[in-house]
């Protein structure tokens, strides 16, 4: 059986920091307040120049470098963003010709927090079938270009950055299984409600959340796509190491 292994690594996240002293200075919080109900600090801004894929080809180097991966070895790159640099072409297409590679599939996908996953996922799937020998998965995001600063509820909670993997068919097993889901019923309970029409957004472009709604629905859902994830893979919980969820409170 053919499985897809993740062999090398990258991140990358912009010089600026906002810490929350500078916070304090913005919208009505505190260090205190912000650390008790998320343990954030700090959080890296994007510089003015600095656009999504410019984080996303920092990381996506330094995957490669980690890997030992030459870009034109590439059958597949997929940029997972809710940011991207333009209408289209995507970001991965912009990213794919910055890498020097012609010819790899290349698209992006938008699933916000779940995105990487989601482009993981579907790499992981192209692999798996033979379509596929190596891929350059990245979620990149300048999500404070969708933020209010003057919204303490989401202000505190988001940054900039970039993460990246290389992924490679192998004999050895890597990836065991992915157990994705969605549900837009929920969908008012974070968005940004804006569409673009004519060519102009149209409405309010910024984040907007209903906390304590999100935080239940997201243990809730988290808790039950890991027990899914176990049962796939004949596994109790006594079996795992490490579990890393994708969330913004301690």
């Amino acid at each position: 059986m053919t499985y897809s292994r993740i062999i090398g690594t990258g991140g990358y996240l912009p010089e600026k920091i906002l810490t929350n002293a500078d916070l304090e200075k913005l919208v009505n919080t505190s260090d205190q307040w912000i650390v008790e109900r998320t343990g954030i600090r700090s959080r890296h801004l994007a510089a003015d120049d600095q656009d999504t894929c410019d984080l996303a080809e920092e990381a996506a180097r330094r995957a490669l470098a980690a890997a030992q991966c030459d870009a034109h070895q590439l059958d597949l790159i997929i940029v997972a963003t809710t940011t991207p640099d333009r209408v289209f072409p995507s970001t991965a297409c912009l990213l794919q010709a910055r890498l020097g590679n012609h010819g790899a599939m290349a698209f992006d996908v938008q699933a916000v927090c779940s995105g990487f996953l989601y482009a993981l996922s579907i790499a992981d799937k192209f692999i798996k079938t033979g379509g596929m020998r190596r891929a350059l998965i990245v979620g990149a995001d300048i999500f404070s270009r969708l933020v209010d600063w003057t919204d303490r509820s989401t202000c505190v909670l988001f940054g900039d950055g970039a993460g990246a993997v290389v992924v490679e068919a192998s004999a050895e097993p890597g990836i065991l299984s992915s157990h994705l889901h969605a549900d837009g019923a929920y969908k008012d309970l974070l968005t940004a409600p804006a569409t673009v029409t004519k060519g102009r957004l149209n409405g309010d472009g910024f984040t907007k959340m209903q906390g304590n709604e999100v935080f239940k629905f997201a243990v809730r859902a988290l808790s039950q796509v890991v027990e899914e994830a176990l049962a796939a893979n004949q596994l109790e919980q006594s079996a795992i190491d490490w579990l890393v969820p994708h969330q913004a409170n301690i």
